[in-house]
């Protein structure tokens, strides 16, 4: 397993943004461990964490690396600050949550929204998709097709970090408990992962602008759609199209005059509604926070930017 160093410009960036990061990994076919059934038994956190970083090199095969940024709840450090890299974890098991980036993309460039949900008490693992990502010189949209099976490969590996006694993550990651997430070509990666034959771990979804074609398969597992209705790049009726397909319990958030991502942007419009009810949902889902999952109306229309339609 490779452990590899946070380049400058990288750390400045990180700094520059209120977080992305940084730490260590490897390729390993391994199956993914075996969900418990019922609602976990430990309890959400009751309060906000400080948050680390690492880098971890991983690949599914040569041809195919997936270096992923981690963040995660730190022992030490002041909670709402910028994410460091080699801070200790917190004490307790947090669950995984998995999110994929777009097109032209990059994990950092979400990082002001997956420090909050660190910070809330996850491990967010996010890796850079090898032809969709900002900085890869062999660009491909069709290669979008492939990303879940990537996503599958992170969710294995990173949750083997439990299981390796010189990892900082061991003993402090439940990967029995996850959900995947992500916007646009992130987010047909997330709905894809929600075939007949996906994990019974995978406990939940949250798809922003996105959609996928497939008939949604396996254990029901709730997802929660969000979108602008002013998208002119993944049109909303697309994702209500998705939406439409699942027979699960679901969600869908609308954000009122809101483009293909400004609602993912600190101090926008549907910013606030947008990390309410996606810290909601995963409170929900991965700790079985009943409350949080009564809390979703108010916090969907806490300032009137969105609105929710709410089958879950």
């Amino acid at each position: 397993m490779e452990v590899k160093k946070i380049p400058p410009l990288l750390a400045a960036l990180c700094a520059l943004m209120l977080a992305a990061g940084c730490g260590s990994g490897a390729y390993v076919a391994a199956s993914m461990p075996a969900p418990v059934s019922a609602a976990p038994a430990t309890q959400a956190p009751d309060h906000s964490f400080p948050v680390g970083i690492r880098l971890v090199s991983l690949a599914r095969g040569p041809g195919r690396p997936l270096p992923t940024t981690i963040w995660y709840p730190a022992a030490t450090g002041t909670a709402g600050a910028p994410p460091r890299a080699g801070l200790p974890v917190a004490a307790g098991r947090f669950p995984l949550v998995l999110f994929s980036h777009g097109l032209s993309s990059l994990p950092e460039l979400h990082a002001e929204m997956i420090r909050r949900w660190a910070g809330a008490g996850f491990v967010v693992a996010a890796p850079a998709y090898p032809h969709t990502n900002r900085r890869t010189a062999s660009f491909s949209r069709a290669d979008v097709r492939n990303q879940p099976a990537d996503a599958r490969q992170v969710i294995r590996e990173v949750g083997l970090l439990d299981t390796r006694p010189d990892d900082p993550l061991a003993g402090h990651l439940d990967a029995s408990r996850v959900v995947a997430a992500g916007h646009s070509a992130g987010g047909y990666t997330t709905a894809g992962l929600f075939t007949a034959d996906h994990s019974p771990a995978l406990r939940g979804g949250i798809v922003m602008a996105g959609g996928m074609r497939q008939v949604f398969g396996g254990s029901p597992a709730p997802l929660l759609f969000i979108h602008g209705d002013r998208d002119p790049t993944v049109p909303v009726r697309t994702g209500r199209a998705a939406f439409d397909r699942v027979r699960w319990p679901k969600a869908f958030l609308t954000v009122s005059g809101q483009g293909h991502a400004g609602y993912l942007v600190p101090g926008r419009s549907g910013f606030a509604e947008t990390m309410a009810t996606t810290t909601d949902f995963l409170r929900w889902r991965l700790y079985g926070d009943e409350g949080a999952r009564r809390r979703l109306p108010a916090d969907a229309g806490q300032r009137g930017a969105a609105t929710l339609d709410d089958r879950l």
